[in-house]
């Protein structure tokens, strides 16, 4: 096997887009009665290879197993992909998977390509049929508009309720070149990974097989959407996307793989934090950490139990040092541990420590959850290496008002 080659990542521009080789559009065709975008469309010139995340929800809308499909047929390429946002097209029946279809095959029309080179993805209500006659035409128009730089259109045009946009690009420069990696995504609610949650959509010009794409988007996933939640709800639309075009003429081989997948992490952990960020109603981000467990994944387990616990959330948003709710979450993992050997820290600050708590620190404890940023860390001190960090967001009022009023 090669060495490994040393590498630089710096922040870039561009977005989605960064990258050589991709093109997008963004349009309103009419399904967000707001008239804010609610197409977009990413294009490469060729079929390239490509590789696609899917939820495990088994309730799963047309649009992901239409793409799972077409990624099949192909065997990992790709030459766009068309996704409309404010209807999810899912639980539509039949005629779900007919809009999926001819979502396809109208994009493959007008960029002169095979439907089972286009992926699909839809976002917003669940259970309510895409208005197939808007979104036809518009896929058309979308495909006449592509161009460079419009990466910023397209992340706002796959938003629901999402705050605000979320898009990243970087460049990585290697002995054998330059190439780039760019993305955009989207996620506010239902945000609990089992695979990678929400839209998301990465692409870069390095020359890469389909196989060692897939690899590097699973390994990237893995640390970054898959260690995200705001509300552990698994959508029936999540889809995470991975295209290279080669355009930048650097070829990825065992010797340059770690650029790649340091490229792509960096891109998607700072879309994925976007997503926590914003959350819906999250006022928020918490960086919730594991130490001293058996295996990364009982140290996994145990961060996403307590990211995901209404109870800590609930603390976190009052600023209420309760690290009692910490432990009973990290007990209801199934992980075992010690008890009399656990550490609790809100940022540098010991709440818990060998069985016995440190209620005196409350007040600076309290502090530090007042702030925009927070860390919590759990050691529970088997001596073990395992370690792992889960991100998540406070719970808030707010949270239940949009939700509460999402479809009326």
């Amino acid at each position: 096997m090669s060495e490994s080659v040393e590498f630089t990542v710096a922040p870039a521009e561009g977005g989605v887009t960064c990258p050589e080789g991709f093109t997008s559009s963004a349009l309103h065709v009419g399904i967000k009665k707001s008239g804010a975008l609610d197409m977009m469309l990413l294009a490469c010139d060729t079929s390239v290879p490509a590789a696609g995340l899917f939820t495990t929800n088994l309730a799963r809308a047309a649009p992901v197993l239409v793409s799972r499909e077409h990624l099949e047929r192909t065997s990992g390429h790709a030459r766009a992909i068309v996704t409309n946002s404010g209807c999810a097209n899912a639980c539509t029946g039949t005629d779900g998977f007919e809009h999926a279809r001819l979502m396809t095959s109208e994009a493959a029309a007008a960029l002169a390509c095979r439907p089972e080179d286009v992926l699909v993805a839809s976002t917003g209500v669940i259970g309510v049929k895409l208005d197939i006659t808007r979104v036809l035409p518009g896929i058309r128009t979308a495909a006449a508009a592509l161009a460079r730089g419009h990466g910023a259109d397209a992340a706002r045009a796959i938003m629901t309720t999402d705050p605000f946009p979320k898009s990243c690009a970087v460049t990585v420069t290697t002995p054998a070149g330059t190439f780039r990696v760019g993305g955009t995504a989207k996620g506010s609610g239902m945000i609990e990974p089992d695979m990678a949650t929400m839209l998301g959509y990465l692409t870069t010009d390095a020359d890469v097989s389909p196989a060692m794409l897939d690899r590097a988007l699973r390994a990237a996933a893995r640390d970054t959407f898959n260690a995200i939640t705001v509300d552990g709800e698994c959508s029936t639309n999540d889809s995470l996307f991975a295209m290279a075009s080669g355009a930048s003429g650097v070829r990825i081989d065992d010797a340059l793989y770690p650029a790649l997948l340091a490229g792509l992490l960096h891109v998607s952990r700072d879309l994925a934090l976007g997503i926590v960020r914003g959350g819906e109603g999250a006022t928020k981000l918490v960086a919730v950490t594991a130490t001293g467990a058996a295996s990364d994944d009982d140290a996994r387990r145990v961060a996403r139990t307590i990211a995901n616990s209404l109870l800590v959330k609930t603390a976190i948003h009052g600023a209420d040092p309760n690290w009692g709710r910490i432990v009973a979450s990290a007990g209801r993992s199934g992980i075992r541990f010690d008890l009399g050997s656990v550490t609790v820290r809100v940022g540098d600050i010991v709440l818990f420590e060998d069985g016995l708590p440190h209620d005196e620190r409350a007040d600076e404890a309290e502090a530090l959850l007042r702030q925009e940023s927070i860390a919590i860390a759990i050691d529970l001190g088997t001596g073990g290496a395992g370690t792992a960090t889960i991100w998540t967001c406070d719970l808030s009022a707010e949270y239940v008002r949009i939700n509460g009023e999402y479809r009326t």
